[in-house]
């Protein structure tokens, strides 16, 4: 290894693979989102590899827009596992890999939200992981809410909910339960704690009615990038996925999360940081740029407005071709501001056509994409890794099982002989692996007894 310091490896995954035409390549499994199976092929590869974890994204409301009937009969995300339930299953068939799984904020309890993961906690060995999201897209039609929050107040609720969920699941310490058949006691009390919390957007009183993770808390995972996100990450969030383009965008956004962690007493290696990586791999440049082409020809013209139309909200296309050049997205949003500014940037930065921006967010959304050998792979992550631009790298395989199996068989090893990455699991829980102090109990702190000064 690098010194003390270690890359991190997540498998994203996404059904049939991240490509957005993913489930038309010949290398795809196409029912793969209502098939535990391939999950189940998925994870124990990522486990074969030593990955730190694996993480599927989740929409309360789902992804597919059915208004559209020429682009929704395309859409292969209309289907997919709901991902506690599915981490939950898969926990049996592996014995290292950490689970991430979404949930969210604005359209979720507090309450539900500590149980499921406090429960895939235990049932996974303490390889749960949250990923903290707000929800962008409105789907409040989806659980009968009047309005779909502002951003600023989704923001708002988040901070809130993140500590009631803490200490929902600091209800009982962590030797709480005796289990003494001799004096019958089954549960020490004075090590049971009531939350009762009331705040402007939460009155939770607990208790909650699953012991104590055995991480303490599940790991707590965040993917906004926007200045209410990246504040929300300084102060709660133990892993950020984070998409940059860019190097030096990269860098910039993880010297300033950093910084920031220092006003909420947090060390900076309390917080690690994963952008995505999009890797098209090839045996050598031409076959590599070959692949990539083969993905990009499978994105149908309604297919490709669609994608651009998500970026133009409130925009008229109709006017133009895909040759013409793309013009500055929106100025604002009540969606994900963080990828607004990436495809902002990306226009004035690089000046595309509409077809070049589509290329470009068809394959990752925004997230990196390196196109070549797996020394080409190797070489772009182990940059990043040493100048300051990432922790480690959540990796978007373009298809699955594939884009996976290459991964795991091409570029891990490399990664192993170069030093960067283990060899071998350092620890039980995703905690462990991931280098992360096991939390105290807050409210064990909070109702302890305090000294009386003379």
């Amino acid at each position: 290894m690098t010194g003390t310091r270690k890359l991190r490896l997540g498998a994203f995954l996404q059904a049939t693979g991240h490509h957005v035409a993913a489930w038309l390549h010949p290398t795809a499994q196409a029912d793969a989102g209502l098939s535990l199976d391939h999950y189940k092929a998925l994870a124990q590869t990522a486990e074969r590899g030593k990955f730190d974890l694996v993480f599927v994204a989740d929409s309360p409301g789902g992804y597919s827009d059915f208004t559209d009937p020429e682009t929704f009969r395309q859409n292969a995300k209309a289907a997919y596992f709901e991902p506690v339930t599915l981490w939950s299953a898969l926990s049996v068939v592996t014995r290292h890999v950490g689970f991430v799984a979404t949930s969210s904020t604005t359209y979720e309890d507090p309450y539900t939200t500590a149980r499921k993961f406090a429960s895939l906690d235990w049932l996974s060995g303490g390889r749960a992981g949250w990923n903290v999201v707000t929800t962008g897209v409105d789907v409040s039609a989806n659980f009968s809410q009047t309005e779909h929050l502002d951003h600023a107040r989704r923001y708002e609720r988040a901070e809130e909910y993140i500590d009631v969920v803490k200490g929902l699941w600091d209800t009982y310490e962590d030797d709480a339960f005796l289990r003494d058949r001799a004096s019958g006691v089954f549960l020490d009390t004075g090590k049971f704690h009531l939350l009762a919390h009331v705040g402007p957007h939460f009155q939770v009183r607990g208790p909650l009615n699953i012991g104590r993770p055995p991480q303490g808390y599940p790991v707590i995972v965040q993917a906004g990038a926007s200045e209410p996100g990246r504040e929300l990450a300084a102060r709660t969030a133990e892993v950020i996925f984070t998409a940059n383009l860019v190097i030096e965008d990269a860098r910039e956004f993880y010297a300033d999360v950093k910084a920031r962690m220092t006003r909420y007493g947090r060390r900076p290696d309390s917080l690690l940081v994963m952008p995505g990586i999009f890797p098209v791999l090839g045996g050598d440049e031409a076959e590599a740029k070959a692949n990539y082409e083969e993905l990009q020809a499978l994105v149908a013209p309604e297919i490709a407005w669609s994608i651009l139309r998500r970026h133009y909200q409130g925009m008229d296309l109709s006017g133009l071709s895909l040759d013409d050049k793309a013009p500055p997205p929106p100025s604002d949003t009540n969606g994900s501001k963080s990828r607004l500014k990436l495809v902002s940037d990306l226009v004035e930065r690089e000046r595309p056509t509409l077809r070049q921006l589509y290329r470009q967010i068809s394959t990752a959304r925004g997230h990196l994409t390196v196109v070549g050998t797996p020394e080409t792979i190797a070489d772009t992550i182990q940059h990043w890794f040493e100048t300051g631009a990432a922790d480690g790298f959540n990796l978007m395989p373009p298809t699955l099982p594939a884009g996976l199996d290459d991964f795991v068989d091409q570029v891990v090893p490399l990664l192993q002989a170069r030093g960067l990455f283990r060899t071998e699991y350092e620890g039980a829980s995703l905690r462990e692996n991931l280098g992360l102090t096991r939390p105290p109990n807050s409210l064990a702190l909070r109702d302890a007894p305090r000294a009386v000064s003379a």
